[in-house]
């Protein structure tokens, strides 16, 4: 038992060692992350292997008892419609560069490297530091780097996914060799705390992996698959203040500063895409429920974790979950559960691990990887 705790201990740093060919089959994906040998296997080549992970959430926590003084709602009718039972809130000098920044030194530390050593930091995030710069800008000063390409990238609840993605296509193309990906949110910033059905859902956090170059390997992101559908925009949206509603010209509607989702028509659509992208990974890469050891979704609700449990028919296990704890973070979620489930001894070396993710947009996202 104790070695295979060490092993698990192993993948918060540098999960080295060699991996066999697998045996599952890959055919294509949107982003044709891999080639197959003549009989299936997953052929080797140069791939974004994990190195490490790191998160950070604030120490300030709002429960639903201190919802129940703000707004008209209780714990049992905020935790029967979405699981949730606290999330975390910043104080006055956090920010979501200063979570970033703390995610990524936490993963940079445990992978033993400086942020000297990065060739790329994307930032994940819908509530950026500023307008401009990018958020990823300021945590790249904060470690020190002062050379290497760094960017924000907007894709809401799927932007940590779409960050992987993009990442390891930089990898395996060769253009660098090791990039640090960030989902961080503060939400509560964008928050309408006088809306019931809206404020019991967002909390703040951030969450950081650490991907590197390793050539001839058969782990790492195996598979990466990105969708978009712009006509549907107005079913999860803040509309203030880009250059539709500026900041110079009083808004029609002042609740158009503040996050607002449909919530009937967000819960349908984040079942069946959610579904779609993970049969999509099995189908494309010849895999099952049985192949895989877990399945990292966004943490929009935990009723939508839970159907699309009863559709997969995935054994609960298998679905990682922490809603109860963060709340819904954007693109935070899947980096502070992915971290999680490591640190937690929830996976070892050689898993195989599915993120797939639905939000604004409206996007949607998976990733393949092998640990």
């Amino acid at each position: 038992m104790e070695g295979r705790q060490s092993q698990r201990r192993k993948l918060t740093t540098f999960w080295a060692g060699p991996a066999p060919l697998d045996p599952l089959s890959h055919r294509t994906s949107i982003t044709r992350m891999t080639n197959t040998t003549k009989d299936g296997k997953f052929q080797a080549t140069r791939r974004a292997v994990i190195r490490a992970t790191g998160s950070a959430v604030p120490a300030n926590i709002l429960d639903n008892a201190a919802l129940e003084r703000m707004v008209d709602t209780t714990d049992e009718w905020i935790t029967t419609r979405t699981g949730i039972k606290q999330r975390r809130i910043i104080s006055e000098g956090e920010s979501t560069a200063t979570l970033a920044l703390q995610a990524a030194r936490q993963a940079l530390d445990r992978a033993d490297l400086t942020g000297a050593d990065l060739d790329t930091i994307i930032c994940a995030t819908i509530s950026p530091e500023m307008v401009f710069p990018s958020t990823a800008c300021f945590v790249q000063n904060g470690l020190g780097n002062h050379h290497c390409c760094a960017f924000d990238l907007a894709a809401a609840c799927s932007g940590y996914t779409y960050g992987i993605a993009t990442a390891s296509a930089m990898i395996q193309t060769g253009q660098i060799r090791t990039a640090l990906v960030l989902g961080a949110e503060t939400l509560s910033t964008l928050t309408d705390y006088t809306d019931r059905a809206s404020c019991i859902l967002f909390g703040d956090g951030a969450g950081a992996v650490l991907l590197a170059a390793e050539d001839n390997s058969t782990r790492g992101v195996l598979y990466s698959s990105l969708h978009a559908d712009g006509s549907g925009w107005d079913t999860l949206c803040c509309q203030a203040y880009g250059s539709r509603h500026p900041a110079g010209k009083p808004l029609d509607d002042p609740s158009k500063i503040y996050m607002w989702i449909r919530g009937r028509e967000t819960y349908q659509l984040a079942v069946r895409r959610i579904v779609e992208m993970v049969e999509e990974t099995y189908q494309q890469c010849g895999i099952g429920n049985d192949d895989i050891a877990l399945i990292v979704p966004h943490q929009m609700n935990a009723r939508i974790i839970e159907s699309v449990v009863k559709r997969l028919n995935l054994p609960p296990e298998k679905m990682f979950v922490n809603i109860d704890k963060y709340g819904n973070t954007s693109a935070a979620s899947i980096a502070l559960a992915l971290d999680e489930a490591l640190t937690g001894n929830h996976l070892q070396a050689g898993d195989l691990i599915i993120l797939v993710a639905f939000g604004a947009g409206l996007t949607w996202a998976v990733n393949l990887i092998r640990l």
